[in-house]
């Protein structure tokens, strides 16, 4: 399910995202590497578990980060429907200014520079080696005037004043871009500059990482003060459907790995579970369990537009989509069932086995 028909995915670091002392380390945007639970690592200890072994290995074997852009995104597709949203509800420009929270290897911040040598773009993630990982197989790619134009940052999504920057040469953080608002569509500091973003977005269901209300709140006020005074929007991703409630295993093959994700039981008391996602590499005859693993709650849809609504935006719409039954996609090509299934956008939504949804905010 989801963008690139991928079910809850995304890969999360040790960051904490909650104040909450209740899985601190699966409090991380779902972009970026994460952790196993140390009882999983001990009781898989003849399975791979993250990017260490498997990138030191061989130089053929493949990154866990690449593994993760090839089997969950989908960036050419959700720039489009990004574009789309800009449009109808901003509209009077082109949108030119970009933000991807959780941006893990900021694989959507890359595409989006292509198209046009005025557009900028900011990643903030919590997962430094994600990022590092970006500035060497992703940005180096575009040229060098892309340097200019995109700007990594490292930091809690909660608290993006005090991120830094990622260099791209020594890979060392330093703070001469400043997220504070001291200008009218300008953020400044005295040595740099960025520009009001036209487009803020959270992907891959990454608000799941966010258990608390508040900490949702406060996210979408931070979203929301980064967008330009001339208008702006934010979007962000979620799943759901009856299938969304339960134990849940899918798979895809791929021409060299098969992706499984895999969804926990479920409590529907804290509407909690845990996500993890495992590679098997045919070639190398290599399992990668739990290359990426976090806590999850899942929000409904009117939580999300409420919370929105306390934070200050104008508008909130949704545009959802009914994705295969989870029992015809284990008969199929696992969740790459229902790539074409378009995005509407709705008032009412009668519940289904399992469905997807773009929630765009607009500012004022």
């Amino acid at each position: 399910m989801g963008k690139r028909d991928k079910k809850p995915n995304r890969r999360r670091h040790k960051g904490e995202f909650s104040n909450d002392g209740e899985d601190l380390y699966d409090q991380h945007p779902p972009a970026s590497p994460s952790v196993v639970d140390e009882d999983e690592e001990n009781s898989e200890e003849e399975e791979e578990e993250g990017s260490d072994e498997l990138q030191s290995s061989s130089p053929d074997l493949t990154s866990k980060f690449l593994l993760y852009q090839q089997s969950v995104q989908s960036p050419k597709g959700d720039i489009s429907y990004l574009q789309k949203f800009f449009l109808m509800y901003v509209g009077g420009r082109q949108p030119l200014h970009f933000q991807e929270d959780f941006c893990g290897t900021a694989l959507l911040s890359a595409e989006w520079l292509k198209a046009d040598t005025r557009r900028t773009a900011v990643g903030l993630d919590f997962d430094l080696e994600a990022l590092e990982w970006c500035m060497d197989n992703n940005i180096s790619k575009l040229g060098a005037d892309v340097y200019s134009r995109m700007s990594l940052l490292h930091g809690n999504v909660l608290t993006p004043l005090d991120a830094k920057q990622v260099t791209s040469r020594s890979h060392e953080l330093i703070q001469n871009i400043s997220l504070d608002d001291e200008g009218e569509d300008l953020v400044h500091d005295g040595s740099d500059s960025l520009p009001k973003r036209d487009i803020v977005c959270a992907f891959n269901f990454s608000c799941c990482c966010l258990h608390k209300r508040s900490e949702l709140v406060t996210y979408f006020k931070n979203a929301r003060e980064a967008l330009s005074k001339k208008g702006g929007i934010f979007v962000m991703d979620l799943y759901g459907g009856a299938s969304a409630e339960g134990q849940l295993k899918l798979q895809r093959k791929f021409p060299t790995f098969t992706y499984t994700w895999e969804q926990a039981e479920f409590d529907i008391v804290s509407r909690k579970t845990r996500i993890s996602l495992h590679y098997h590499l045919q070639k190398q005859n290599r399992k990668i369990r739990h290359a990426f693993s976090y806590s999850w709650r899942l929000w409904s849809l009117p939580e999300i537009k409420d919370c929105m609504e306390e934070a200050g935006f104008r508008s909130v719409h949704f545009w959802l989509r009914e994705m295969p039954d989870a029992s015809e996609m284990r008969r199929t090509d696992g969740f790459g069932a229902g790539r074409d299934i378009k995005y509407e956008e709705v008032k009412n939504f009668q519940q289904c086995d399992a469905w997807n949804a773009y929630i765009v905010a607009v500012s004022v």
